[in-house]
């Protein structure tokens, strides 16, 4: 599953995989310890305060706040084709940050630190292999979710 995010995950096996099949139905999920109530994004699978390995799933709004962001004109190699691009890191509502691509319905040349935004977990399907991701939205963007979660 974490090949959806475009890299190969080499570990055999990770507690915290169904975070990627909630992405694929459009919830953004983080964790949260059931020996303690930390709650973390993005979801650990131990936790960084009492160090239990017991923990569920919790829905996230998405909502936050630009916490900084960067424009790439000349960009690395196998994102050349996609340059000039703009990537936002949100501190999001909930607590935790996420880094996200700025979305259709924002404008780089107005984004400022502090900007309240939308993040929207994406599938791009248009290759053999599907691929999760973040976009960066105005606030109050909405966008499709699958039936209540199964998983987690």
């Amino acid at each position: 599953m974490f090949s959806w995010f475009g890299k190969v995950n080499f570990v055999q096996y990770t507690k915290v995989s169904d975070f990627a099949v909630h992405l694929k139905d459009g919830r953004l999920m983080g964790s949260v310890c059931s020996g303690c109530g930390f709650q973390t994004f993005p979801p650990r699978a131990d936790c960084p305060e009492c160090m239990s390995d017991d923990f569920e799933f919790t829905e996230y709004s998405g909502k936050g706040e630009v916490y900084t962001y960067t424009k790439t004109d000349a960009a690395p190699t196998g994102f050349d084709d996609i340059a000039p691009y703009t990537v936002v890191v949100v501190e999001l509502e909930e607590g935790g940050r996420l880094v996200g691509w700025l979305g259709d319905t924002l404008d780089a040349g107005t984004l400022a630190i502090g900007d309240a935004v939308q993040v929207v977990p994406r599938i791009w399907e248009e290759g053999e292999e599907i691929k999760v991701y973040f976009t960066v939205d105005r606030s109050g963007t909405t966008w499709h979710k699958a039936p209540a979660a199964h998983l987690g």
